[in-house]
């Protein structure tokens, strides 16, 4: 596999010019406040890029009191953000206050993580923000308040329409051992039958192979493209989608000069020996890509929405809700998420 962004390396020129991240709140009851404290609190250990948080002052303060952390923050505004950063962990305001507690949102906690989520998406597009990411949230408590997109992903790729044209929202889970990136994501196991589709598998994989070379710097994207049934179908007597719908696509790609190798059984492409002969592998359905990259990277996983307009990262992770509030939640995804949301924004600078 090329080499990931994640792993330790001299930090580029360009992305010292990268201007401060745009941070959400996440749900306000999970550990996406947690998370935050610790990973500003060791900025400069891990040199860190500038970053704001938007959401509450108020929460963020409750939050570093109950966690014991000893933190100075300021409400600015997201162009004092990075003169800000080294001595205080910088807030903007979005004018929805957050009164959950640690664990148990209350009907504040919708209102809270939606309006951080608009507002981040609008400073980086406005170039008030290098990239977007996203705290964890918890869509049943955003379901009760009438959210009806699947998750995270979907709700992005909405609030980067242009001229009522949404973009195809493509989530990739990246760590140093792995990329993935399923075809169909948030459905059930029946619709995603129902929805993989030759053409979704081209347009997917042309999304993954463009932002490889342009978001991070892999000149010639080596694609792993699995099967759908158990060993890829086993020519046919196992499912036909590999012959009726995968191979088809990817003879469209190979067409366009995209080396997308497939369609490959799934449950022999993620030894260590296999991750080496590709850069992404690319899964027709949710599991059969997350399950691998969780259990081999499950603390330093990334979360990446590719085909936006703007750079989005986020950990992979949810809200954690019985360790909020109590200094247990790990930082580490989270901070992965911001240090590779820098070096993508400042690739394409």
């Amino acid at each position: 596999m090329a080499k990931s962004l994640l792993e330790p390396s001299a930090k580029p020129p360009a992305e010292s010019a990268v201007k401060p991240l745009a941070l959400t709140l996440g749900e306000p009851a999970g550990i996406g406040p947690d998370i935050t404290i610790a990973a500003w609190l060791r900025r400069r250990e891990l040199d860190l890029p500038a970053f704001y948080l938007l959401g509450d002052e108020a929460l963020i303060a409750r939050r570093a009191k109950a966690l014991g952390a000893d933190i100075r923050i300021a409400t600015v505004s997201p162009s004092e953000a990075a003169s800000a950063f080294t001595d205080a962990l910088p807030v903007v305001e979005t004018g929805e206050r957050a009164t959950a507690e640690p664990g148990k949102p209350d009907a504040s906690s919708a209102p809270a993580a939606l309006a951080s989520i608009r507002q981040a998406v609008m400073d980086v597009r406005a170039g008030r923000a290098g990239a977007v990411v996203t705290n964890p949230i918890a869509k049943s408590v955003l379901y009760r308040a009438g959210f009806r997109h699947p998750g995270h992903t979907e709700f992005l790729a909405e609030l980067a329409a242009e001229n009522g044209r949404v973009p195809q929202p493509v989530m990739m889970l990246w760590s140093p051992q792995l990329a993935v990136v399923p075809v169909t994501i948030h459905v059930s196991m029946r619709d995603a039958l129902g929805e993989l589709t030759s053409a979704l598998i081209v347009s997917t994989v042309r999304i993954v192979a463009t932002q490889l070379k342009s978001r991070f710097g892999i000149a010639k994207p080596r694609i792993a493209v699995s099967g759908l049934n158990p060993h890829a179908g086993e020519d046919g007597s196992l499912g036909h989608e590999e012959q009726t719908v995968i191979a088809p696509a990817l003879k469209v790609l190979r067409n366009e000069g995209i080396e997308a190798r497939g369609p490959l059984p799934a449950d022999t492409m993620f030894h260590e020996a296999a991750r080496q002969t590709y850069d992404c592998a690319v899964c027709m359905y949710h599991d059969q890509a997350l399950i691998p990259i969780k259990t081999i990277a499950f603390d330093d996983a990334v979360n990446v929405t590719l085909g936006l307009p703007f750079i989005r990262t986020s950990p992979d992770h949810g809200t954690a809700f019985d360790i909020a509030g109590t200094a247990k939640a790990n930082p580490a995804s989270l901070i992965a998420a911001l240090k590779l949301a820098r070096r993508m924004a400042a690739s394409q600078s």
